[in-house]
């Protein structure tokens, strides 16, 4: 049974998604700190100082925090256009790398195959008589 486990942690696949989900935690912490600490300031200037996480409706005895979820809707975005550009910018490095490595050879035909692809075509026209 160790054996069987040993083998299925060491594939690749758990591997790579290991460490996919260290990085994206680590990543999720830089775009949060990008939102709270340097974005959300900004709009707070281009908005006059307000804070949206206030803003709240009452009625009768409930208190409904519309702020806060309008803050949350505008983190989302923020945070996937975010993503969007990091995945973007790390696309034009990909691409520019398969241009860098894609040589194409054309493969130079069998000459067996060639004689036997000239007869087939002859015996298509039926020019038996000229072969």
């Amino acid at each position: 049974m160790w054996k069987e486990f040993k083998s299925f942690a060491m594939k690749g696949n758990v591997l790579d998604l290991a460490v996919a989900v260290v990085i994206g935690a680590a990543f999720g912490k830089i775009v949060s700190s990008l939102v709270a600490d340097i974005i959300m300031p900004l709009m707070g200037l281009i908005s006059g100082g307000k804070n949206l996480e206030n803003i709240t409706f009452t009625y009768l005895d409930a208190t409904v925090k519309y702020g806060v979820f309008l803050q949350s809707v505008i983190d989302f975005f923020i945070i996937s256009f975010s993503i969007f550009m990091v995945i973007k910018v790390a696309n034009r490095f990909k691409r520019k790398e398969a241009v860098k490595v894609e040589v194409v050879e054309t493969p130079v035909p069998d000459p067996e195959i060639v004689l036997l692809t000239e007869i087939r075509d002859l015996l298509r026209t039926g020019k038996q008589g000229e072969v």
